[in-house]
Formats: structure tokens, sequence, C-alpha cells
């Protein structure tokens, strides 16, 4: 058994469910103390609390190189899981980390765990054959990444910038690969703009509705305006800003009532041509313009999980690509598609340049979550070769 594949399975094994680290970060710790690296555990949130700000453990594990002024590269990843559903329906315990058909299977294979195993195999090898290596290198792991986010890696990266700490690369390990690995990077995320917004009239009788204020039919031209907008036109790394609407809910339940209030979430998926500010006036601009005459008045809770980042062609995309060239062969694509990961954390306050390479994502958060044993130590090879090509 491979150091990869034998790491990635004690990690496995941990029932480590948001945000629940288990025993992943201790095992972690274990494994890269001796390697050199000074291991601090950082804990943010209420340890009494069991809701949005339960206490979360972070590992930041740094080793540091021989010139200070050499880049510094962080692998940034996370620990804890999504919940595994009905167990009786997957094929082989979630939390078994078994291997078959060439395959490692369980709750986090693909998301994220092999990643960090890779990780840590990737440093002790490199530390190996370079032990006087020049840059630092460093691992950012939280359990705090499948949920709400709070006291994990933004609240790390807070920590390490008030206390002076420098940051030139972060490379991510979230599964960015579609179909072979290495094919698909991230260097870059969309930003996230979420809202919730009401309309609110007067409730009344629907065969007297003069008596009344209906806030849907307020909101249906309003609403139609709003999904026909253009936000702008995108770049070549970003498509444009989409809106969406994911719930509108109003309505007694009675078929004879007129309600008093509508709520509705949407959601902004927005790129570096429009900022939150901007989204947020021109959002307003358009209920102004259809409400500000009606017997109906609205409000807006906005809930902003992240700025848009990029990190365009240079030094670091060029080392993963070509890193990922030498070892599997492979053309790699860059994108910023799909959603958020914590580099929207990391490129806004420490200011790094932010990639993001993991394996295939086609099974990430399903029941039956695998990963290929093969790729399992291409990747770490892949890691290897960047470690080289930057820090050295």
């Amino acid at each position: 058994m491979t150091p990869t594949l034998s790491l990635s399975i004690d990690l496995l094994k941990q029932p480590s469910i948001t945000p629940n680290d288990h025993d992943c970060q201790n095992i972690l710790a274990d494994f890269l103390g001796k390697l050199g690296f000074d291991c601090e555990f950082m804990y943010f949130g209420d340890p009494n609390d069991d809701g949005k700000n339960a206490q979360v453990k972070n590992l930041y594990a740094k080793k540091r190189g021989t010139d200070p002024n050499a880049p510094h590269l962080c692998f940034l990843g996370h620990t804890d899981v999504v919940p595994v559903g009905d167990e009786k329906l997957w094929r082989y315990p979630p939390f078994g980390a078994t291997v078959a058909d060439g395959y490692l299977w369980g709750r986090g294979a693909s998301d994220m765990k092999t990643a960090i195993a890779s990780f840590a195999v990737a440093c002790q090898t490199f530390i190996a054959k370079h032990p006087n290596h020049r840059g630092d290198i460093s691992l950012l792991i939280t359990a705090d990444e499948e949920g709400v986010a709070i006291n994990g890696t933004h609240k790390v990266a807070l920590a390490l910038a008030k206390r002076g700490e420098r940051m030139d690369y972060c490379l991510v390990g979230e599964p960015s690969s579609s179909a072979t690995l290495g094919d698909v990077i991230k260097n870059g995320r969309r930003g996230s703009l979420g809202g919730r917004l009401t309309i609110t009239g007067k409730q009344g009788h629907i065969a007297y509705p003069h008596l009344a204020v209906n806030p849907i039919h307020h909101l249906a031209p309003a609403l139609l305006e709003l999904i026909n907008t253009t936000w702008d036109n995108g770049n070549e790394y970003f498509p444009a800003t989409s809106l969406q609407i994911s719930n509108i809910n109003a309505g007694t339940g009675a078929t004879n009532v007129i309600p008093n209030s509508v709520d509705v979430l949407f959601n902004f998926r927005f790129c570096t041509q429009s900022s939150a500010e901007t989204l947020k006036a021109k959002t307003h601009a358009i209920l102004d313009k259809h409400l500000k005459d009606s017997k109906a008045d609205y409000e807006i809770e906005w809930s902003l999980s992240g700025e848009p980042f990029l990190t365009p062609k240079g030094e670091f995309v060029n080392a993963v690509v070509s890193a990922i060239k030498d070892i599997t062969g492979t053309d790699t694509q860059l994108s910023t598609s799909g959603g958020t990961s914590d580099g929207r954390f990391i490129a806004p306050i420490m200011n790094a340049q932010v990639v993001e390479l993991g394996v295939l994502n086609d099974t990430i958060h399903q029941i039956d979550e695998k990963v290929a044993v093969d790729d399992l130590e291409k990747l770490t090879l892949i890691y290897e070769n960047i470690l080289t090509q930057l820090v050295i």
C-alpha cells in the first residue's frame, strides 16, 4: 500500500461530518510534525453552541524555508464532509474506506480527504529530496467548509494576516477534474450574493381586491425585469453574471385570501465585471421603479458569501499546468465555473494567488463517492512537481 493510499484510508475512516473534524487533523499533525512542520490548532466559535457558531478545529502547519524572501506555497483543504444519507444505499460502508475495483470508496474520497493525503505525502517526498528548500510550505486545513464556513478558513486567514503572515500561492485541493485527472483546474471563482426579498401589501378577500393590496401582483413585473436584465457580459475568464430565483413563498393556503406578503429567495453568481454593491444598486433601482408609486413596500436582506477572485495566467498557473502535463500528459483547461470554495477567503485576505486542483468531481456528495486509486498517486506527483517549481 502506498503512503498516499494509506493516509487517505486513515482519514476516510473518520466520520468527520461538518463541523466535527473527529481525529483527522490529529492524524495530519502527527504525520507533518515528523517532517519538521510546526503544527498549530486554531479554534474558533463557541464550544457550547451546536448551531451556526459551533466551535471549529483548524490546523495550520508550516515548515519554513531557508530564504524568508522566497515564495510561500500553502495547501488548502477541509476534513469535514457532508452527511452520508441512508447508509443502506451505499455499496460499501461510507466510513469503511474500502479499496475495490481500482477505487477507494467512502464519504470524502473525492471531496476532499484524498487530496489532503496527497498534499502531505507530496511534502514528505519533496522535503526528503530538498531538505534545504528556500520557500515556506504550509497546510491550512479546516473542518468548516461544507457548512456555514464561519469559523474555518475565513477566521484562520484573518488571524494569519493580523500577525503578519505572508502567503504567495495557495493550492486548493477541491475536486476540479472533470473526465480525467487534471483536465480542468480552477483559477478563479464567481462571487455569491444572496438576497431575501419581502414585498408587503395588505391581506384581503379576493372578491374585494380594491380593499387589499396583492403583493404577488406587484412582484410579477419587477421579477420579470430582474430575470431579463443583463447584469454584465463576463470576460475571457468568467461567464456573464447570473441571477437565479430559488424560492417564492406566499399565501395562507386558502384559495380566497389575498396574501399580506410574498418572500423571494434569489442569488447572484457574479464575475469580476460586477461587484456586490453594483448588483445591489441595480436591483434596488428596478424594484423602486416598479413599486415606488404602489401601495406595496419591499425590503431586502442581503448575504454576501464571497467576492469573485481570479488568478490570471502567470508563474503559479503555469507551474500547475506544466506539472499536470509532465505527470499525466494532459493539456489542462482553465475554468472559473462551479460554486464557491474557501479560496474566496484566501485571495482577498492574504492577497495570494489561488488555484484549485484535485481529483474527479463526478461522485462528490453522492452515495458511493469514490476516487480512482491510480489518480491518488498521480496527484501526489503533480503536487510534488509544483513544489519543486515554486519553493526549491
